[in-house]
């Protein structure tokens, strides 16, 4: 009965100064509202960061050439032609582990069909890059070993240049020009959306590496290699004997630099992740900030309550009540502000995130485990900040509270 009391007691004082009180919590709502969002679009943001790696493909690891330092310039991945077909050819054949392999050839150019013309990006791979990103075709089919071996002129496309290219129409069968070179379209794929770094993945087409070698760009090395490995514990093995394997085909000397890099899917996942990490974690910092603050603001509003109050705390004291049940009147006050408080800053942050999520195009994900934590860290600060203010009430004399003026 007497916590019931005490909470009608502290309930009945915290509706006397209704806009004092909702001026307190605001920090408090403001807290934790923050904390919500920002937690919300660096959890979307990583998510959506995931998927888009995970659109490379299952246990992937790439090849890039170039990355060797000349004359004090660092060429960088891909900038250099360090990488060979024979190279990409020898992993398949040499490696235990090893799924699928396929060169790449990469660049961007302009192709035609018919009256319409668009820059694509154009890769050339081999017939099993498809299988080895996991990307589907939704009309046709993907070229064969045999068009890689004869550097046939066919290709898949993506949805965005069979669209801008062809309309409505289907493009399987119909012919597109590389260069004023014809080749035939087998294939539609799949749509894929955005890449990691931003750009439209359904934006290109697909060759094999020989035709590309041979009728569009004229190289003779490749840009990487894309390899598959057979399961994910297999990854850093391979990834290990495909670079003691290249290091020994391009005679490179111990202690040397290697003139390729070779980076798995968790590697590429952990480096994607590592920047929206840092800036959740300064963003979640800051937010957190907001929550002390208006903890501070709490224990500012109940040391004024406790010296307007106290002649209030004497009366209390002469007719029977404790040191401690002051105490509990006033630290339940504090959680009382913080708790409403911290629950209408979670009802904030869900909202914020969601309209974001709606009228921004931003991708967010509120966790369960980001709302409890924020209301209990709330709670926790009306203890922690009104801890104080209750003892020092509890702590009054009694004959000097009721001659307090």
């Amino acid at each position: 009965m007497r916590i019931l009391a005490i909470l009608k007691i502290a309930g009945r004082a915290l509706k006397r100064n209704k806009l004092r009180s909702f001026l307190t919590m605001l920090g408090i709502i403001i807290g934790v509202g923050a904390v919500i969002i920002t937690v919300s679009v660096g959890n979307g943001a990583k998510a959506m960061i995931e998927a888009q790696i995970a659109s490379l493909g299952q246990n992937v690891i790439l090849i890039f050439s170039g990355g060797v330092t000349r004359g004090g310039l660092h060429t960088g991945w891909g900038s250099a032609g360090t990488l060979t077909v024979e190279d990409a050819l020898a992993i398949q054949r040499e490696i235990a582990g090893v799924a699928s392999v396929s060169p790449e050839i990469r660049t961007v150019s302009q192709v035609a069909a018919g009256n319409q013309n668009w820059s694509t990006q154009v890769l050339g791979e081999s017939e099993d890059y498809l299988d080895l990103r996991q990307w589907p075709l939704v009309e046709g089919a993907m070229f064969s070993e045999q068009d890689v071996r004869a550097a046939n002129k066919v290709a898949v496309v993506g949805k965005t240049t069979a669209k801008q290219l062809y309309g409505d129409v289907s493009p399987v069968g119909q012919n597109i020009r590389v260069k004023n070179v014809p080749f035939t379209i087998v294939g539609v794929l799949a749509p894929k959306g955005l890449s990691v770094t931003g750009t439209d993945q359904d934006d290109v087409m697909i060759m094999p590496y020989s035709s590309a070698m041979k009728r569009v760009t004229g190289a003779t090395t490749v840009r990487g290699i894309n390899v598959q490995t057979e399961s994910a514990g297999m990854l850093t093995s391979v990834q290990q004997q495909i670079i003691e394997l290249l290091r020994q085909r391009h005679r490179i000397q111990f202690g040397r630099e290697d003139d390729f890099t070779v980076r798995n899917q968790q590697e590429i996942t952990e480096a994607a992740t590592a920047t929206s990490k840092i800036m959740r974690f300064f963003l979640a910092a800051v937010a957190g900030v907001s929550l002390v603050v208006g903890g501070i603001g709490i224990m500012n509003i109940m040391l004024v309550s406790v010296t307007e109050r106290t002649r209030e705390i004497g009366i209390r004291m002469a007719v029977g009540a404790k040191g401690n049940d002051i105490l509990l009147q006033f630290l339940i006050e504090a959680v009382t502000l913080s708790a409403i408080g911290g629950t209408l800053g979670i009802l904030l942050g869900v909202g914020g995130s969601r309209l974001l999520a709606t009228q921004m195009n931003w991708p967010t994900l509120t966790s369960t485990s980001s709302v409890i934590s924020a209301f209990v860290f709330s709670a926790g600060v009306g203890v922690f900040f009104g801890f104080y203010p209750a003892r020092k009430a509890s702590q009054l004399d009694p004959i000097d509270a009721l001659r307090y003026e």
